[in-house]
C-alpha cells in the first residue's frame, strides 16, 4: 500500500472508532441520565446498573488497549495477592508518568472484573467533559479543585457515600498530583529540600492529605492498598494516539497488596507512611531499569472478551446508519451532514489532546510552587 493509501486507510479507521465512541458514549450518558429517576427509590440498583452501563464506555478504551494495538501487560506480583484482586475493595497507588498510565489502570480493573465499578480522585475539570466526565459522575466519582481547603469536606463527604456501595470498587488514585515531566520534578524536589524530605529520582513528592482521608473515610471497607508501579519495555514512550494506530507496546506492572492496616490512621503517620512508600516505590523504579524486571513472580492475567464483544456490539449498531448517511451525503451534499462529521473529528482529537503530556496539568509547575510550601 502506498504512503497516501496508508494515510487515507488509517483516517478512516480513526473516524470509525472515534465515531463509535462518542455516538455510543452519548447514547449511554442519554440512559444514564434517566436512570435519576431509580436514586431515590433503590439507589442500590441505581448504582449497579451505572457499573455496567459505565463498563460499555470505559472498556471501549480498554479493547483499544488490549485487543486493538495488543499490547501486552505482564503483572508482577506475589501469587498469594494475586487470587484476592477482584475479590476485596482496595485503594491503587499509581505512577503517573505515561501518557496512557490510566488506561493500564482501567486494563489492571479489567482483568479482575472491576472496570465499571472502579473510582478515581479526578480534577473538577474533568466532570464536565462528555461522555467520561459525564459517566463519573453517575458512578460517584470523587471531583476536586486541588483547593485542599475548600476540597476537603466535599471529597470526605464523597468518599464516605462509597461505605455502602454495592459492587466491590477499586479506587484509583494519583498521589503525585500531576504527571510526571522533568520541570514539575525539578519544582518537587525543591520543595522535598525546602521540607526536609527525602529526594525522589523517578516521582513528584506525593500529596498526602487526599491519600489520608482517603484511608480515613474508607477504613473497614477497603481491605487493601495495592501499590502499582508501571513501566514499559525498550524505554517506549506510549501515547493515546499510538495506540488509536495500533502500536503495540510491552507494559510491566508491578503490585504490592498491602492490608490496610498496616496504614497508620493519624494522619501525620499516615504521610510519613506514604513518603516511605514513594521512596520504595523509586528504589523498585532504579532496579528496573538496571534489571528490566521486578522483584516479584510475572504473571499475565488472561484477557477477558467482554470488551471486544461490547465494542463489536456497538459497531454493528452503529455503523449501519453511518454508511447510510454517507450515502445520503454524497448523493444530497448536506452541509449538515458535513458539519456532523467535522464535529466527531473535532471531537476524538479534543479528548485525545486531554492525555497528552505536553498539554497536560499545569499542577506543579512555577506558578504553583509557592502553593506547595
Amino acid at each position: 500500500m502506498d504512503i497516501v493509501g496508508f494515510l487515507k486507510s488509517q483516517f478512516i479507521c480513526h473516524l470509525l472508532i472515534c465515531y463509535i465512541f462518542i455516538v455510543s458514549g452519548l447514547i449511554i450518558n442519554f440512559i444514564q441520565l434517566l436512570t435519576l429517576i431509580l436514586w431515590p427509590i433503590n439507589k442500590q440498583l441505581f448504582r449497579r446498573i451505572n457499573c455496567r452501563l459505565a463498563y460499555c464506555i470505559s472498556s471501549q478504551m480498554v479493547m483499544l488497549l488490549e485487543w486493538w494495538s495488543g499490547t501486552d501487560c505482564t503483572l508482577y506480583t506475589d501469587p498469594e495477592s494475586y487470587h484476592k484482586y477482584g475479590k476485596e475493595n482496595a485503594i491503587v497507588i499509581l505512577n503517573h508518568n505515561f501518557e496512557i498510565d490510566f488506561l493500564c489502570g482501567w486494563n489492571f480493573c479489567e482483568r479482575f472484573g472491576v472496570l465499571g465499578s472502579s473510582k478515581v480522585l479526578a480534577k473538577k475539570e474533568l466532570s464536565y467533559m462528555p461522555i467520561i466526565g459525564w459517566m463519573w459522575y453517575f458512578l460517584e466519582i470523587v471531583f476536586c479543585k486541588r483547593k485542599w481547603e475548600e476540597d476537603r469536606k466535599t471529597v470526605m463527604q464523597k468518599l464516605l457515600n462509597l461505605r455502602d456501595y454495592p459492587e466491590n470498587f477499586w479506587f484509583l488514585i494519583h498521589c503525585e498530583g500531576t504527571r510526571f515531566t522533568e520541570q514539575k520534578h525539578e519544582i518537587s524536589m525543591q520543595v522535598a529540600e525546602a521540607k526536609g524530605l527525602p529526594k525522589l529520582k523517578y516521582h513528584l513528592l506525593p500529596r498526602t492529605k487526599g491519600f489520608a482521608v482517603t484511608v480515613q473515610c474508607l477504613r473497614n471497607v477497603v481491605s487493601a492498598v495495592y501499590d502499582s508501579t508501571l513501566n514499559f519495555r525498550n524505554n517506549e514512550n506510549p501515547t493515546l494516539l499510538g495506540v488509536l494506530n495500533g502500536k503495540k507496546y510491552h507494559a510491566d506492572l508491578y503490585v504490592r497488596r498491602i492490608p490496610l492496616e498496616e496504614v497508620p490512621e493519624d494522619e501525620q503517620e499516615c504521610s510519613n507512611w506514604l513518603h516511605k512508600l514513594y521512596q520504595e516505590k523509586d528504589a523498585f523504579q532504579e532496579e528496573y531499569y538496571r534489571t528490566g524486571t521486578y522483584p516479584a513472580v510475572p504473571i499475565v492475567p488472561p484477557r477477558r472478551p467482554w470488551t471486544l464483544l461490547n465494542w463489536l456490539f456497538w459497531a454493528l449498531l452503529l455503523l449501519y446508519p453511518l454508511f447510510k448517511l454517507l450515502i445520503n451525503m454524497i448523493n444530497s451534499g448536506s452541509s449538515l451532514t458535513l458539519a456532523s462529521f467535522a464535529f466527531v473529528i473535532v471531537m476524538g482529537k479534543w479528548m485525545i489532546g486531554v492525555t497528552e503530556i505536553n498539554k497536560g496539568s499545569t499542577y506543579g509547575n512555577n506558578d504553583n510552587k509557592q502553593k506547595q510550601k
